[in-house]
């Protein structure tokens, strides 16, 4: 194998791949990257076994094709470290030889056999929608996972695929977060009464493997994993195993609720002043709504005490609850802060329903009020 790239396009391309990469493994040849370059194209690869990602690489002129194992952190150190514009690699019975301008550096040799087969996407049932929205999916379910459960399956982004819409859900059971965003379904790829849970880790790794690209993206589920495909990547996991919660249950039944409308910016910015002395126990800030105005409200004895006001357009009946101000802040996060949410309230013993006009609802349990 012998093969120039552009050094900026490698190094954008290794970046994708690395986070899959094990940095233990009883299998020492997935703690490389495999480079495999055809006459007119290179892909690198990773995997755990558990995830795999194939990325194109731009920016090259193959003057003979070939594969090789490259080493993750010292092959990732040239490509950061290098000053040089372009990067020749070449491959010998002595391993890879990678010569810039001005530096030369010469990494052992590993059998290209001996990794892992990355799968193809090659389905004919799938899901398709733009690349940027799958990005905004990602972005508002991933945070409300939980890794540690042991009763659900909830360490992951339960996907429900309808035929025009995909629904995703992610929960700890504390908070929920569920995006509906329109879909097309080809091949009549409907999952609904098969549960896609994909691993959060993996959710993570598909965000930032699409890259800034608004083309549209495939994804196809297929009982124990799923295939999600872009222009520029392909992506595997298997699917978390376990139940997950009926989430549908989880939204309360309200026969008397408030609604209370809010900009996020100003909404974000006046929850972290009244958690300025929460504390490492005590995560709780009383919310107060009533005469045109939020009244927040936070104490814990070792920081001192808070308070802070918020105009708001309400002038119903007084309400008051408790939230744990972290999971406010990681929904209002992923917000635009020009962006307008509605607040729907009942009492200070039923949940906080948090909702966009884009399809994206937020439940937060509330705390005993202190």
């Amino acid at each position: 194998m012998k093969v120039t790239f552009e050094r900026e396009k490698l190094l954008s391309a290794f970046q994708t791949v690395t986070p899959v990469v094990p940095s233990r493994s009883p299998k020492p040849i997935l703690q490389n990257i495999k480079l495999e370059v055809t006459k007119d194209t290179a892909y690198l690869m990773g995997t755990d076994l558990e995830i795999g990602i194939r990325v194109e690489v731009q920016g090259l002129k193959v003057d003979k094709a070939g594969s090789a194992i490259l080493p993750t952190g010292r092959f990732g150190s040239i490509l950061r470290e290098s000053s040089d514009e372009k990067l020749e690699l070449e491959t010998d019975e002595k391993g890879v030889a990678v010569r810039g301008d001005r530096s030369n550096f010469r990494l052992p040799g590993h059998d290209p056999q001996e990794f892992p087969a990355i799968v193809s996407f090659n389905e004919t049932r799938y899901h398709q929608l733009p690349g940027r929205l799958l990005r905004e999916i990602v972005r508002r379910t991933v945070f409300a996972t939980d890794n540690e459960s042991s009763r659900y399956a909830l360490g992951g982004v339960l996907i429900e695929f309808g035929a025009k819409k995909i629904e995703a859900i992610g929960t700890d059971g504390r908070r929920m977060a569920v995006v509906e965003a329109p879909a097309q379904a080809v091949g009549g790829h409907e999952t609904i009464d098969t549960p896609t849970i994909i691993p959060s880790r993996a959710m993570t790794i598909i965000e930032r493997a699409m890259g800034d690209q608004d083309a549209d993206v495939m994804i196809a589920a297929r009982g124990s994993d799923v295939l999600v495909k872009s222009p520029r990547a392909t992506i595997y996991s298997r699917l978390v195993e376990g139940r997950f919660p009926r989430w549908r249950d989880v939204f309360p039944k309200r026969t008397e609720v408030q609604k209370i409308d809010f900009v996020v910016g100003p909404l974000l910015s006046a929850v972290r002043q009244a958690a300025i002395v929460t504390g490492d126990e005590q995560h709780g800030v009383n919310f107060t709504f009533g005469d045109g105005q939020l009244t927040l409200q936070a104490q814990a004895a070792e920081y001192g005490e808070s308070r802070v006001q918020l105009p708001i357009s309400y002038a119903g009946k007084q309400l008051a609850i408790t939230l744990d101000h972290r999971f406010l802040v990681d929904f209002l996060r992923v917000l635009d802060p020009e962006k307008s949410i509605t607040v729907e309230l009942e009492d200070n013993d039923s949940a906080a329903v948090c909702s966009t006009d884009d399809g994206y609802r937020y439940v937060i349990m509330p705390l005993s009020r202190e």
